[in-house]
């Protein structure tokens, strides 16, 4: 999912910018996926490869809607979630699946990484860049806070005080008052 995401945000930015070549090839790119997804979900009665069509045209009709600062296959996904939705009400199949299981029948592998990693990105927007990159180094990717300092041409003690204070500064916005020790 990691290398997928990028590469189709790419060529969707490009379709949008009226770029034939690219837009194609995401189109035939995300048809495979989409052949993948429905293939695994759709129960017997139900046309895996209508719905692939049905949600490439979706996917073109509602271009105009993609926030390009969202990551595409999510976008992509849940419109094919819902096409499969509608798939299901019209022939009144339905899916049978333990109740907790259910997210897993809609939610493409990854797509959790990748909505917690635009949520991260969005919280942790209003702190300097330096900081930011330091919380992801240290607190994120699990670096030390020596192999921290070294990246980033700093003190150990500056990293630890960095991050302090960046994870403070987020304490405080997203998690409640300072004092608060609940």
């Amino acid at each position: 999912m990691d290398e997928i995401e990028p590469r189709l945000r790419g060529l969707m930015l490009a379709g949008l910018a009226g770029e034939a070549g690219p837009y194609r090839r995401l189109l035939d790119e995300l048809s495979g996926l989409l052949r993948g997804y429905y293939g695994r979900r759709c129960p017997p009665g139900v046309d895996a490869e209508d719905l692939v069509q049905e949600t490439l045209i979706a996917v073109h009709t509602r271009r105009a809607t993609y926030d390009a600062g969202q990551p595409f296959t999510a976008w992509a996904y849940a419109i094919a979630r819902y096409k499969l939705i509608d798939a299901l009400r019209r022939g009144r199949a339905h899916l049978r699946a333990p109740l907790e299981a259910a997210d897993a029948l809609f939610v493409p592998a990854g797509a959790d990484a990748a909505m917690a990693r635009r949520d991260l990105d969005r919280v942790m927007a209003d702190l300097p860049a330096r900081t930011r990159d330091l919380i992801r180094d240290v607190k994120i990717a699990g670096l030390s806070t020596r192999e921290a300092a070294e990246k980033h041409g700093m003190s150990e003690t500056a990293v630890k005080v960095a991050v302090h204070r960046g994870l403070k500064s987020l304490g405080g916005k997203y998690g409640g008052s300072p004092g608060d020790e609940d």
